[in-house]
């Protein structure tokens, strides 16, 4: 395994560069991003009143309404978000990764980071890129904690929402996503 590790590192930076040197032709507009986060918002809001919920009482949204997802052993995903604060733009965001397993498959899908304090929105804002995983704890919604979450029984700062599942991605694979500000064309 010890003579695997250089290979695993350079396929996942080689995967990390060409999908960085990519984004500009496949980054969205600044409107292009508002408008789909704005529909992705609303139909999640629909299936899942709990997010609304949540989101009234946040400090801000962060929400990816598609990210491409892609490999065979090796693989990465991309999209582009915006950072809401109170129904305002904050910002724009890229998420990246890079991944390296036993996987294959094409997947679409979104999802929504609804910060609940200070501390962990201020993360966000002074670090040059977050990598999911640390900084502010982070804790995906599933249907089972959806039932039972309300305001009074929020333990972590950071919320996620994954919605519009669609395609087929099969396998186990070690990955990182980072996510950094960006600044798209109007």
């Amino acid at each position: 395994m010890n003579r695997r590790n250089p290979l695993v590192i350079a396929l996942m930076m080689t995967v990390s560069a060409s999908l960085s040197a990519a984004s500009p032709a496949l980054a969205a507009s600044a409107s292009e991003i508002d408008a789909k986060a704005s529909a992705a918002l609303e139909s999640l809001y629909e299936s899942e009143p709990g997010a609304k919920t949540l989101a009234d009482a946040s400090k801000g949204i962060l929400v990816f309404p598609e990210i491409l997802k892609g490999g065979f052993i090796v693989g990465g995903h991309f999209g582009d978000g915006v950072l809401r604060k109170a129904d305002t733009v904050a910002g724009y965001y890229r998420s990246l990764a890079a991944s390296y397993g036993m996987q294959a498959g094409v997947q679409s899908f979104g999802y929504v980071l609804i910060f609940m304090d200070d501390a962990s929105l201020a993360y966000l804002d002074k670090s040059d890129g977050w990598e999911v995983g640390t900084g502010p704890s982070l804790v995906i919604v599933d249907k089972g904690v959806a039932t039972s979450l309300t305001t009074t029984t929020l333990k972590s700062g950071v919320y996620a929402y994954i919605f519009s599942q669609k395609g087929l991605m099969a396998g186990i694979a070690i990955e990182g996503t980072k996510i950094t500000r960006i600044h798209p064309d109007k």
